[in-house]
């Protein structure tokens, strides 16, 4: 035989015998070149919602309590299940079956957001499914509570179900002691060990803890921040603007798979509209973080508006009036638009 046959067949025994020996062991030890080679077999991760969340990510959207978490999220998974991108947005994958745990709304209110008054109603795809807890569970005796079971069912649920993409809102509920780092912790490791073990792609919503709307979102806002960011992929957050009511604003808060593209100087404008029978978040512009924010001047958009108009009165200049109001040449100009003035 060959003397290069044996030498190679030697090789891959001696490879096969080392995958065998790390099997149970905490590390798993190969050459760099060997990781690489792995992951050369393993398809390139896709955009899911732009560059803020790709393919076997564990992903995390977090905001204040009524800034649209769940609308967004929604949003999101309808267009997932459709392999439809959300206008303003990428999206690089053919239509994927998702599983949206909803331990927000009841059913009638979901009901509610994606119908008119209750008729006419929005039809999803098929590849969507939505999960509530059962009220008629009884808790089996080695769980101590339902959140524990869950948990503990949570990969079952997911593979059952065959199901590519989960969407798990909101965080809060998944263990009400999540701002506490040892359940924060638990939490992570789990989503994070189903990710590697099905290969599918999470996104938890989050809350922030009661934050000074007049600074920048950062990762500290995020409640029980060091651990949750520490074991997400990336993660994202919605700022409300005080430019109008129903604006908000998405930022980039961190990636893995991309460059910071959507920072504060560059965030991704939505309004909140609901069309005939689908609330969601419309796309605007790319704008920055600092024109949206609270300020003594802009304390409120009545209060601001009628400064802006006072100081166009007395005959200042687009620049004069966004350093009097701590805005941007650009964010007074496109208010005085929409004012007519």
């Amino acid at each position: 035989m060959n003397r290069s046959i044996i030498a190679d067949d030697l090789q891959r025994r001696k490879e096969d015998l080392e995958d065998k020996r790390t099997t149970n062991n905490c590390l798993i030890v190969k050459p760099v070149n060997k990781w690489i080679d792995d992951a050369k077999s393993r398809p390139i991760p896709n955009m899911l919602f732009s560059e803020l969340w790709y393919e076997n990510e564990l992903a995390i959207l977090f905001a204040d309590t009524n800034q649209g978490k769940s609308i967004l999220a929604v949003q999101i998974a309808d267009s997932l299940s459709r392999g439809i991108a959300i206008d303003g947005f990428k999206l690089e994958c053919k239509p994927k079956k998702v599983l949206y745990l909803d331990f927000e709304l009841s059913d009638k209110q979901f009901e509610n957001r994606y119908s008119v008054d209750y008729s006419s109603h929005y039809t999803f795809d098929n590849l969507f499914h939505r999960a509530e807890l059962n009220p008629e569970l009884d808790l089996p005796k080695e769980y101590k509570s339902i959140e524990d079971y869950l948990c503990g069912t949570l990969e079952a649920t997911i593979i059952g179900n065959g199901a590519d993409v989960i969407i798990i809102d909101n965080l809060t509920y998944l263990n009400s002691d999540s701002e506490k780092a040892k359940y924060a912790l638990n939490l992570m490791k789990l989503l994070k060990k189903i990710i590697k073990s099905t290969t599918v792609s999470i996104l938890v919503l989050a809350h922030t803890p009661k934050r000074d709307n007049s600074v920048p979102l950062t990762k500290n806002d995020l409640a029980g921040s060091k651990m949750l960011m520490n074991f997400c992929d990336s993660c994202f957050a919605i700022g409300a603007s005080t430019l109008e009511v129903s604006h908000r604003y998405i930022k980039q808060i961190k990636q893995r798979n991309t460059e910071h593209i959507y920072h504060g100087e560059h965030v991704i404008l939505c309004e909140i509209h609901k069309e005939l029978n689908f609330l969601k978040f419309n796309f605007l512009e790319y704008t920055s973080e600092l024109d949206h924010l609270k300020t003594a001047t802009t304390a409120s958009i009545d209060t601001r508006d009628a400064k802006m108009v006072d100081l166009i009165q007395q005959g200042k200049n687009n620049v004069e009036i966004g350093k009097e109001l701590g805005l941007s040449e650009g964010a007074i100009r496109k208010r005085r638009n929409k004012l007519n003035c």
